[in-house]
C-alpha cells in the first residue's frame, strides 16, 4: 500500500535502504547466534524461532537508538548523513544501480549514458531525503502543514470533492517522493484512509513503530490478507482508502498495462472496486520542491468506467505523468518491468 501493493514498514522496511540494512543485521546477527549456540552444545537450545526473535528484539533497539539520535542531531546533519548513506549504498549495491540505470535507460532513451549515471544518483539522493523526512516526522521534527506550500489550495479542492460526493474515494498514488507525508495531511486535515500494506517481519518495529506513526492522525492499516474484504467494507460505509499502484503484480492479481511504453502488470483493484460500488478514484501526488518543501496535487477524479483494462490504463498513465515531470523521486531501483 496481497492486491498488488507491496508496502513495507517504516524505516527499515518500508524504505529501502533500510531493509537492506535489518537484511545485514539480521545476517551476521543470526552468524553470531548460530556459532555461539554451535559452540557450546547441549548447554544452549536455541531453535530457529527463538534466534530470529532474539535477532528481531536487537535490530529494533537498534532502530530505537538510531531514531532517538536523529531526534537530536541537526536537521542539516540528518539530511547530509542519509544523502551520503544513500550514495554509498548506490556504489556498493551493483545489482540495485544497474536494475535503476536500466530502468531509467529504458524509460527515457533520449538521454545519454552520462545522463542516466547522473539520474540514478539522483534517485537515491531523493530517496535519502525521504528517510531523513521520516526520521525528523518520527520524532515530531518535521511539520508536514508547512512544508506543503499550496496546503489551502489542496485542502479547498478536496472539501469541494467532499461536498459533491459522499460515496467512498480511493486515493491513488506511487512510491513517489515522500508517500508518508500525504498520508498523514489528509488524516491530520479530515481525510482518514485506511492504508493497505503487508505485516512486518518485525513485530516489535512494526506494533511499536510503524503502526503508531501510521495511525497517528486517525489513518487505519490492513494487512494484505485481510485487504479486499476491508478495502470494500471500507468504501461501503463511504471512507476512503489510499492505495499504491506502482508495484509490480502476477498476471493472476492485476491486468497487463503500459507503463512508460513497456508492459507491466498492474493491480486491477481499484478498477474492479470502481465497478462494484461506483466510488471516486482521485490521484493524488506529492512532489518535492526542495528539502522539507512539496505540492500537493490533487487530480480530478478518473471518470473511465465500464472496462477493467482500460480503467487500470488511465490509473496507469496519471501516475506515469507526474514521474515524467519529476524522475528522480519515483522508486526506479524496483524491478517494475520483471514479468
Amino acid at each position: 500500500m496481497d492486491l498488488c501493493i507491496n508496502i513495507k514498514p517504516l524505516i527499515v522496511q518500508h524504505l529501502y535502504v533500510f531493509d537492506r540494512l535489518r537484511g545485514a543485521c539480521n545476517h551476521y546477527l543470526g552468524k553470531i547466534i548460530t556459532n555461539y549456540s554451535s559452540s557450546i552444545g547441549s548447554s544452549v537450545n536455541l531453535n530457529k524461532k527463538e534466534g530470529r526473535s532474539a535477532i528481531d528484539w536487537i535490530v529494533y533497539i537498534g532502530v530505537k537508538i538510531f531514531i532517538a539520535l536523529f531526534s537530536i542531531l541537526p536537521r542539516s546533519f540528518v539530511y547530509s548523513f542519509m544523502k551520503t548513506l544513500s550514495l554509498t549504498f548506490y556504489h556498493m549495491s551493483r545489482r540495485r544501480r544497474e536494475i535503476t540505470m536500466d530502468n531509467l535507460a529504458k524509460a527515457f532513451p533520449s538521454k545519454n549514458n552520462d545522463e542516466i549515471e547522473q539520474l540514478s544518483k539522483d534517485v537515491f539522493v531523493e530517496l535519502s531525503k525521504t528517510v531523513a523526512e521520516i526520521l525528523l516526522m518520527v520524532s515530531n521534527r518535521f511539520d508536514i502543514d508547512t512544508a506543503i506550500i499550496n496546503k489551502d489550495e489542496a485542502l479547498q479542492k478536496l472539501k469541494t470533492l467532499k461536498e459533491e460526493y459522499k460515496g467512498g474515494w480511493i486515493f491513488i498514488t506511487a512510491h513517489f517522493s515522500n508517500w508518508e507525508i500525504t498520508a498523514q495531511f489528509l488524516a491530520k486535515h479530515g481525510y482518514p484512509m485506511l492504508v493497505i500494506g503487508r505485516e512486518g517481519d518485525n513485530r516489535w518495529i512494526d506494533q511499536n513503530i510503524t503502526l503508531p506513526f501510521r495511525q497517528h492522525y486517525g489513518n487505519k492499516t490492513a494487512y494484505k490478507k485481510n485487504a479486499a474484504i476491508s478495502i470494500f467494507k471500507t468504501l461501503k460505509r463511504g471512507e476512503r482508502v489510499g492505495i499504491l499502484i506502482d508495484q509490480k503484480t502476477s498476471k493472476d492479481e492485476g491486468v497487463k498495462t503500459k507503463f512508460f511504453e513497456r508492459d507491466v502488470y498492474t493491480t486491477a483493484v481499484v478498477a474492479t472496486m470502481k465497478e462494484k460500488l461506483d466510488i471516486l478514484v482521485v490521484p493524488i501526488f506529492l512532489p518535492r520542491i526542495d528539502n522539507g518543501q512539496y505540492k500537493l496535487i490533487v487530480g480530478d477524479p478518473i471518470q473511465e468506467s465500464g472496462d477493467i483494462h482500460k480503467m487500470t490504463q488511465c490509473y496507469s498513465d496519471e501516475m506515469e505523468k507526474i514521474i515524467r515531470k519529476y524522475p528522480s523521486q519515483w522508486f526506479w531501483m524496483h524491478n517494475r518491468w520483471k514479468l
